[in-house]
């Protein structure tokens, strides 16, 4: 296990916090959070990089403020809730207002006025502090480490398509792209459709798949994702999730009439839709997007998906300006924040990250 916060010390009125602005990042100095009604103050231990954080960066959505929604974090106090505090937890990243017909409905994503932790109108994690609901938090078992726990928030989201769809083990599934989306969507399909086929650009992602038994297809630099055979009917379900605009148009190409592509990708860039193939091929769009942190806590306990492979680097997250970078360059896997480390980053990567 983790080693644990102690919860007896009070947090300073100040502390550390990253803030995205006009594509830049600043570490600043800002106000400690306090607590609303029915929510926590929490300690993050770590964060995880996701492309949506690069996307923020670069004005996705006209954000601005303090990201990061892929978070373990420690409740240093709980109104209310005295039985968390002391808990190692990860939380839903979604914030209703518990009113609207979407709130009572239990369909919070989609609150209109929902606030989104790093995202939309609610500080994130890429700071010493930050608040969330009570009711959105998670205890974690004693033994899940962090960099496993990590993964809780991409991996429900990736789960999210077993619950919208309803998939068999002999279906045609293509899942493009093997980023960390893609990669963690073909490992948890692969449980349900053992022919699952994850296709992409980098051969050392496509290994990490290969390595539990699935099925690859490398896609060479400047190609476009084609069938694997000239008699292939087509894929029934193929999951997007290449991170780029282009990918729905990639996607369509690949799908069966009358078949269905998902959607995984957010992107600030506009992108052309095919509406004349979609409308002759009669395929279904389905969007996805957060998931069962439950159901995904599940598959990390009981080591159904090993995110282990993922993992690029660990570094101190006061160095997130070259985090960021790293997590940028081309083929990267998963780049985590160690919130509890406070060093200064080694002499190999400052010399890495000059050269």
């Amino acid at each position: 296990m983790s080693e644990s916060f102690p919860t007896n010390v009070s947090p300073s009125r100040e502390m550390t916090a990253a803030f995205f602005r006009d594509s830049q990042i600043e570490l600043c100095r800002i106000q400690t959070p306090s607590p609303e009604p029915g929510e926590a103050l929490l300690r993050t231990r770590m964060s995880g990089i996701c492309q949506t954080d690069h996307e923020l960066l670069h004005g996705y959505q006209g954000f601005s403020g303090v990201p990061g929604h892929e978070f373990v974090a420690d409740v240093v106090e709980a109104p209310g809730r005295r039985d968390l505090e002391g808990s190692r937890v990860v939380a839903d990243i979604n914030c209703g207002c518990g009113e609207c017909p979407y709130c009572l409905g239990g369909m919070e994503n989609h609150c209109p006025s929902r606030r989104v932790i790093g995202i939309r109108e609610k500080q994130g994690a890429f700071a010493d502090f930050l608040t969330a609901p009570a009711g959105n938090l998670h205890p974690l078992p004693e033994e899940m480490d962090d960099r496993r726990a990590i993964f809780a928030e991409p991996l429900a989201a990736a789960l999210r398509i077993t619950q919208q769809t309803h998939i068999t083990a002999g279906m045609r599934i293509a899942v493009l792209g093997d980023g960390k989306m893609g990669l963690l969507t073909a490992m948890s399909l692969f449980h349900v459709c053992p022919e699952v086929l994850l296709m992409g650009r980098h051969g050392d992602k496509l290994d990490i798949f290969e390595r539990v038994g699935g099925r690859t297809l490398l896609v060479e630099p400047g190609e476009d994702p084609a069938l694997p055979g000239n008699n292939h009917p087509g894929f029934q379900l193929v999951v997007e999730a290449t991170g780029n605009p282009e990918g729905i148009e990639q996607a369509t190409r690949l799908c069966q009439p009358q078949g269905t592509v998902v959607l995984k990708t957010t992107a600030e860039r506009p992108a052309s839709f095919p509406f004349s193939r979609l409308a002759v091929q009669e395929q279904r769009i389905l969007g996805s997007r957060c998931g069962d942190l439950d159901l995904a806590l599940h598959y990390l306990r009981y080591g159904l998906v090993d995110p282990e492979p993922l993992i690029e680097t660990i570094l101190p997250w006061t160095e997130l300006p070259w985090a960021m970078d790293r997590s940028a360059a081309r083929g990267s896997k998963k780049v985590l924040l160690d919130h509890m480390a406070r060093e200064e980053r080694t002499t190999s990567q400052q010399e890495e990250h000059s050269g």
